[in-house]
């Protein structure tokens, strides 16, 4: 138990979908509170994202309520006592009190209870294990209040029986660390994360994504990955190499750029040398096909970008598009080492990385009627000429007047014919 509050501010503290869905499931011998995530971080005084509940009333139970108070319910996971409910558009998940009979990750089997601390002492880590009541009064069965004090992330209970009930659990370490924690990570926890990484080869590609992409961008990210890679433990999620070093380049590069980090650039900037790398990330971690190509022009010769001069850059603008362009000139600036300064480079490759802020690639002015006139037929023929004349156009800087198109493209036909005979 403890004495401490959430602050006033905390979303089911004021009138909204939040209060209203936990005052129709308390009372008549039922009593709802806040839980997890929402609570630490209003206690961290940091973003909310969602709100979950906890209750102890049955699954049908809580249907029956919702119904009587005209919000909808989704049954969405109702074999593990979660039922959603939708308020003004907003969905709150309501998960009845509950206590693992057998442990074998997302399939444990369940039992529903009425026991706050038992089902607290289920939770992952102890600033987890938090709850709240309608009133904002927390309850601590845990120590996570002096957890969320000391920035600490730590197991409840037993680090490594914890981490045999779900796999996923190492990463979830990793991930709040760097998203909440302080210093070095628990030194019990690191342990029992090195000691089950054999484990993460039962996980699914999708549950991967997902945890490392929110680690990606997490605020102490760069120390997290590093702690991994040190435990032996990004080798069996990337299967090949991590570039640590890189990755904390990259992490410097968007600040220096005032970009928000990107979890698929930073990944690339971990995980990916080239091209090969992306499709084995693509295919180990189930990415979108989007994601995957990301990573593939990521790795695609970045080597070739550095020292390069304007008017070259210009060209890999109109190549790739501003997205891919950046992306890669970025790769390339955080292989080179981010913080340049001190062989006069930082200047140049800032330059490079915001040319598309100063300048816009033009679309190709010369249309495949420009060569038919010329005596071109229609056909394979016609795209090469095009394609010729790009070429032609790019390596003539962009031009724009009438005579030096002209020019272009009857150079183009007359090399074209040369080439071919015609």
């Amino acid at each position: 138990m403890s004495g401490a509050r959430v602050p006033d501010d905390a979303p089911w503290l004021k009138p909204g979908p939040a209060a209203r869905v936990l005052e129709l499931l308390n009372g008549n011998g039922e009593e709802a509170r806040v839980v997890g995530g929402a609570v630490r971080n209003s206690l961290l005084k940091i973003p909310i994202d969602d709100v979950d509940i906890a209750t102890t009333a049955v699954p049908t139970e809580v249907i029956r309520r919702a119904k009587a108070a005209g919000v909808k319910s989704v049954p969405t996971g109702i074999d593990h006592g979660t039922v959603t409910l939708v308020v003004d558009g907003q969905p709150f998940e309501v998960t009845t009190l509950r206590e693992d009979t057998e442990t074998f990750g997302r399939k444990a089997k369940v039992a529903f209870g009425r026991d706050w601390v038992r089902d607290a002492q289920r939770r992952d880590f102890t600033i987890n294990g938090l709850s709240a009541d309608a009133k904002g009064v927390v309850y601590d069965y845990v120590s996570g209040l002096d957890d969320i004090a000391a920035r600490r992330v730590r197991f409840i209970g037993d680090p490594n029986s914890r981490i045999a009930e779900d796999y996923l659990r190492i990463l979830r370490f990793f991930r709040i660390h760097a998203a909440h924690g302080e210093g070095e990570p628990d030194r019990a926890g690191y342990l029992a994360c090195i000691g089950g990484r054999a484990g993460l080869a039962t996980l699914s590609a999708e549950r991967m994504r997902m945890e490392m992409l929110k680690l990606m961008v997490a605020k102490g990210a760069a120390d997290a990955v590093t702690a991994m890679a040190d435990g032996g433990l990004l080798l069996p999620i990337f299967g090949g190499v991590a570039y640590t070093g890189t990755f904390a380049a990259m992490v410097s590069v968007e600040r220096q750029l005032g970009l928000a980090p990107n979890p698929i650039r930073r990944l690339g900037a971990l995980a990916v040398a080239v091209t090969e790398d992306a499709r084995r990330l693509g295919a180990r971690l189930r990415l979108t096909n989007a994601e995957t190509r990301t990573l593939d022009s990521m790795g695609h010769r970045w080597w070739r970008l550095a020292g390069m001069d304007e008017m070259r850059a210009r060209r890999r603008l109109y190549r790739l598009g501003e997205e891919r362009y950046r992306d890669r000139l970025m790769l390339a600036w955080a292989r080179a080492g981010a913080d340049t300064d001190s062989d006069g480079n930082a200047e140049s490759w800032h330059a490079l990385a915001t040319l598309p802020e100063r300048w816009q690639a033009p679309k190709f002015p010369l249309k495949a009627a420009d060569f038919i006139a010329r005596g071109i037929a229609e056909g394979p023929g016609l795209g090469h000429v095009l394609a010729l004349a790009e070429d032609a156009w790019l390596a003539a800087n962009f031009p724009i007047e009438v005579s030096a198109l002209e020019a272009i493209a009857d150079q183009t036909v007359a090399r074209f014919r040369r080439d071919h005979r015609l």
